[in-house]
């Protein structure tokens, strides 16, 4: 099947996809192959007055703990850190205090680094789980949009709002509040604001030039396009204050082209050794089908409810963003739905685009 067909296929499907679900507003896509000669980049719907550009740059949400989760790599392979690191290492004792008490014991001095990594720490997750009065930060952050939060305050808000759940590397519980500890640690690490490190061990080496930290920074290059609004409940909280809740592990704004370069970068080991690489693969059972790395997602063979041909890697975030490469035609497939709580259907969107490909090569 001619390249041309393809890219045909996914266009419209993208489209139709779109256009369907009114609570999508603006979306974005981008699927490139050298091997198929496939460079498709795709936008849909708009951002307020402006129609949706392929080049706009939008909140990639949990996509963000790859970002985080290279960058640790990177600093341990610099010799500042080792995975197996305790986090009271780097941690300020008053944050530690109380951090991860399970069935009346104490662990927080129990927690490594890559505990936090691949979410076997059983600490909360402040994005997710039910407070003890019954409301989680979500909720927090739409009552009070106007309200901005520190990483220490969102994680001393869970402290004493939220429960743990098992003892360090006895389960698995995804943690948003495990990724601004991680946060924190690089800041530690590096001594530099975390949106600085970011800044210079990756966006700049991988020439991200349209990538920020939301709240706080600015990108490289200004884009000639705004970020494309961010939507929940119907409306759009892209100008929340209450937006700082998201941190390491969901703070990014970046284009589908850059993250293309950072995934080229780690899928070609130019920004990580395969060596460091394959310690990321310490894979925890996230959902069936699906494990859980040191920020990666592994998209797994499982007879009949997920066939071999889906078998990718990336990550995932709940605002419908994807950035996975499929080794199997050796694609990059990476966009957006931005909205909340459409993890599932960004990721259904992913592996609608595989079934199109693997036609183009099978062919």
């Amino acid at each position: 099947m001619e390249k041309e067909k393809v890219q045909s296929l996914i266009t419209d499907y993208f489209r139709k996809r779109v256009r369907a679900d009114a609570n999508i507003r603006n979306a974005y896509l981008l699927v490139h192959s050298d091997n198929l000669g496939i460079d498709l980049r795709i936008a849909e719907g708009s951002s307020g007055s402006i129609p949706a550009n392929p080049n706009q740059p939008y909140y990639i949400a949990s996509v963000s703990k790859l970002f985080a989760s290279v960058l640790v790599g990177i600093l341990v392979e610099k010799g500042m850190v080792s995975f197996e690191d305790y986090i009271s290492l780097y941690v300020d004792p008053e944050l530690l205090r109380g951090l991860h008490i399970y069935k009346g014991k104490d662990y927080t001095h129990d927690i490594k680094i890559k505990h936090l990594l691949n979410h076997t720490s059983g600490l909360n997750d402040f994005m997710e789980d039910k407070s003890k009065q019954g409301k989680n930060m979500v909720e927090m952050m739409f009552e009070e949009p106007s309200r901005s939060w520190t990483p220490q305050e969102v994680i001393q808000w869970s402290k004493e709002h939220l429960e743990s759940h098992f003892p360090p590397g006895k389960g698995f519980h995804y943690s948003d509040t495990g990724y601004h500890l991680l946060g924190l640690i690089v800041e530690k690490i590096t001594t530099k604001p975390y949106h600085e490190a970011l800044r210079h061990y990756i966006f700049e080496p991988c020439e991200m030039h349209h990538s920020s930290f939301a709240n706080y920074s600015e990108p490289i290059e200004k884009s000639e396009y705004p970020a494309a609004g961010l939507y929940g409940r119907n409306i759009d909280i892209l100008q929340y204050r209450s937006n700082t809740i998201m941190f390491a592990g969901g703070g990014m704004i970046s284009t589908t082209a850059d993250q293309l370069k950072f995934m080229k970068a780690l899928a070609h080991g130019e920004i990580l050794s395969e060596d460091t690489f394959n310690k990321m693969k310490d894979w925890a059972k996230f959902f069936m089908g699906i494990d859980y790395g040191y920020g990666l997602m592994n998209i797994k063979t499982v007879p009949i409810l997920m066939p071999q041909r889906y078998n990718a890697w990336g990550n995932a975030g709940s605002t419908g963003t994807f950035m996975f490469y499929h080794p199997a035609t050796d694609t990059y497939i990476i966009g957006g739905l931005n909205h909340l709580r459409y993890s599932r259907k960004g990721i259904m969107l992913m592996l609608k685009t595989i079934d199109r490909l693997t036609k183009a090569k099978a062919i």
